[in-house]
């Protein structure tokens, strides 16, 4: 079964949890046939490929009861869904300037049950809150990401680590990352045994608050 390898990781799931789990592959597969969200190599590997990926964040970070998380550009749901499942005391936040993809996310939110995930039909910039974290998957190159999510960053730090953005990614990231002194950058061959994290890394940057102007 394709979801055990997410029991293998997170062996202490809530039996509830261990459900939505479950439950994912049923409803990407119907959705992904009316809206494409997911390539169809990646569908057969939903768990490894998108899911267990996703939680890789929760090897750096247990997000804490009222913790507020954007998920930028977030696609079919990715990292936000598997993150929202495994934290259901921690609100998320999903946020996509693609319609479609929203629309699946939200039918998938709504199939699981999910309580604690917002989302919106927007860009980045033109949302008005902030939060304690912001995820992502690769959408843009760092520099880039960080332009658009300046302001974003609530001021006073719940967790252990800083607020800031913690960025999924592959690749050799030395060029990209330069300018950042305060950078950490996670091996998920760590985590992860499967080949396909080898060369998969987790980004935290810490940010420094400023607000919207």
């Amino acid at each position: 079964m394709q979801a055990d390898i997410i029991f293998k990781y997170f062996p202490n799931l809530s039996e509830i949890q261990k459900e939505q789990f479950l439950h994912l592959e049923n409803l990407y597969q119907d959705w992904n046939k009316k809206i494409n969200v997911v390539s169809r190599k990646d569908i057969d590997e939903l768990y490894l490929r998108h899911v267990l990926h996703s939680l890789g964040i929760a090897k750096i970070i247990s997000f804490k009861k009222g913790a507020s998380i954007l998920d930028v550009g977030t696609g079919g749901g990715f990292p936000g869904i598997p993150l929202a499942i495994l934290f259901p005391d921690t609100s998320f936040t999903l946020v996509d300037a693609i319609g479609k993809k929203i629309k699946v996310v939200d039918e998938v939110v709504s199939g699981l049950g999910l309580k604690n995930v917002t989302t919106y039909h927007k860009r980045v910039e033109d949302l008005d809150e902030q939060f304690d974290f912001i995820v992502s998957r690769a959408v843009a190159a760092m520099p880039t990401f960080v332009r658009w999510v300046q302001g974003s960053i609530r001021k006073k730090s719940v967790h252990e680590l800083k607020n800031g953005i913690l960025y999924l990614k592959g690749g050799d990231l030395s060029e990209e990352l330069k300018g950042y002194r305060n950078v950490q950058v996670f091996e998920m061959s760590e985590f992860f045994g499967e080949e396909f994290f080898k060369t998969k890394k987790v980004v935290y940057l810490p940010m420094k608050y400023k607000g919207k102007s």
